[in-house]
């Protein structure tokens, strides 16, 4: 199957302040945030026109920025706003947004105190991130080989685009073996998250999660962990080591993107995905597509 390209679609992109059409969005090859990965962006999702933790992903993205050392020449409502047109020049009621912010091109080298930041924000119709028939049966993970690094080491409660580069070096060699994705230990070797989401186990009825010290601490995984306690369960914070997976009965990820995604396999370790899973499933499904 040909996959359109992103570069070459019809619609509109916000870019700077001015809604442009989708092809002219363009950067220089001398970008100091191609170069230097000096950039941030946030995921989200829009169900029924509607924008889900709108607020809060917007205000991770500033937070993101001056975690990068640059400040993003947008208040959170004027990203808001700024959003909620990009979804209506495209038409979209269901789909995905991409804000992004980056260093332009006055300066190349590791400094670059003078570049311009800019935004940008692309939105397109995505339907589920798997499609239904896995999320109900499960997907398969491997164990990735590159971990996630020592806070010290980087800027990890910042959604930056360099930190999501073992990443996508990590999925790309588990679907080289036949998975859906990855699971990547931290530093010390405990669990740390996938490759884009964050991880729950449970365990004789309760909800194991990482602590998110050294990984982003998804919105996602901060609704469903508050969903999941609203429903009675237990949720319990901890560092997690790889062996504790064999006395796990079930396993899902959260994400924008997955949402809440079961998982069936992770290398030998094999799960079903039971009553917990199923429950959390359709009560995100059912809050993020309430109406109002």
């Amino acid at each position: 199957m040909t996959m359109l390209p992103f570069d070459d679609r019809d619609g509109f992109i916000w870019y700077n302040g001015e809604i442009i059409p989708w092809r002219d969005a363009r950067i220089h090859v001398l970008s100091h945030g191609l170069h230097y990965a000096s950039s941030v962006f946030e995921g989200e999702r829009a169900y029924g026109g509607k924008i889900f933790k709108m607020k809060e992903h917007h205000e991770r993205l500033l937070r993101s920025g001056a975690l990068l050392g640059f400040q993003i020449p947008y208040s959170v409502a004027e990203i808001d706003l700024a959003c909620e047109e990009v979804l209506k020049v495209n038409n979209i009621v269901d789909g995905y947004l991409r804000p992004v912010a980056w260093r332009g091109s006055e300066m190349m080298a590791v400094s670059a105190q003078k570049s311009k930041i800019h935004l940008a924000i692309a939105a397109w119709e995505w339907p589920a991130y798997f499609s239904a028939d896995a999320r109900l049966e499960g997907i398969r993970l491997d164990f990735a080989e590159w971990r996630r690094p020592d806070p010290a080491t980087a800027p990890v409660a910042s959604k930056a685009a360099g930190l999501y580069m073992i990443a996508t070096l990590s999925k790309h060699a588990a679907e080289a073996k036949g998975y859906n994705d990855a699971l990547m230990l931290d530093y010390r070797g405990q669990i740390a998250e996938a490759t884009g989401a964050n991880v729950f186990l449970v365990q004789d009825g309760k909800i194991h999660t990482p602590i998110p010290d050294c990984f982003l601490d998804g919105i996602t995984r901060q609704t469903v962990i508050a969903l999941a306690r609203s429903k009675g369960y237990e949720v319990i914070e901890r560092a997690i080591m790889p062996e504790e997976l064999a006395n796990t009965q079930e396993v899902f990820l959260t994400g924008t993107a997955v949402e809440v995604t079961p998982v069936r396999e992770i290398a030998h370790y094999s799960f079903t995905p039971g009553a917990i899973t199923r429950d959390l499933l359709l009560g995100y499904d059912e809050m993020v597509r309430k109406p109002g």
